[in-house]
């Protein structure tokens, strides 16, 4: 009989208890007051929020478990930040649009459908673990889509990019599955 833990870990996953540092290219340094989130694409109006606007909106704290493609599982991780389906809502997206291009500083992307970006779980989040999210982790900003194999929630992001079709992103254009389920072992395509 599996146990409580090894039912919450995917196929194909070990369960560790660091926190791998993982990315393409170097660590990106943000000054949070440099910071912004650009919402454009397919929505009325184009948005853009600095880290003040985004900090000053009701937190959430959301405790979830994270899936690396890589093959790591880090259970019970505690994130806050601010909800993902609240921003949306804000800046009404349009019918049409049904995918979203993610954009982290340097010119990173990956991409989602809009239902999974408007998941209840999905963050815009600001710290981790009680504090802020160090740079190698993302910070000042990252997203947090912890349905999803970690990649999808992209460090340094920036910005928010709603389309009719979709786009797929750095890691998808090389071969990751353009979704992602960890329990469907969607690594790639």
């Amino acid at each position: 009989m599996a146990t409580v833990h090894e039912k919450r870990i995917p196929p194909g996953q070990r369960l560790i208890t660091d926190f791998p540092v993982l990315h393409a290219g170097s660590v990106v340094h943000v000054d949070p007051k440099s910071w912004r989130l650009t919402f454009s694409g397919l929505l009325e109006p184009r948005t853009v929020l600095d880290w003040d606007q985004i900090v000053s909106l009701p937190p959430t704290e959301r405790t979830c478990d994270l899936h690396c493609v890589t093959g790591w599982t880090k259970l019970d991780t505690v994130w806050k930040g601010v909800d993902m389906s609240r921003l949306l809502a804000a800046v009404a997206p349009s019918p049409q649009a049904r995918h979203a291009v993610i954009h982290a500083r340097g010119g990173w992307t990956t991409n989602l459908p809009l239902e999974e970006l408007m998941r209840d779980d999905v963050l815009v989040a600001y710290e981790y673990e009680g504090r802020p999210i160090s740079a190698e982790h993302g910070g000042p900003i990252r997203l947090l889509v912890p349905r999803l194999y970690f990649w999808k929630s992209a460090k340094w992001l920036e910005g928010i990019e709603l389309t009719a079709e979709q786009r797929l992103g750095y890691w998808e254009t090389r071969g990751y599955h353009a979704l992602g389920d960890p329990w469907l072992e969607q690594r790639y395509s």
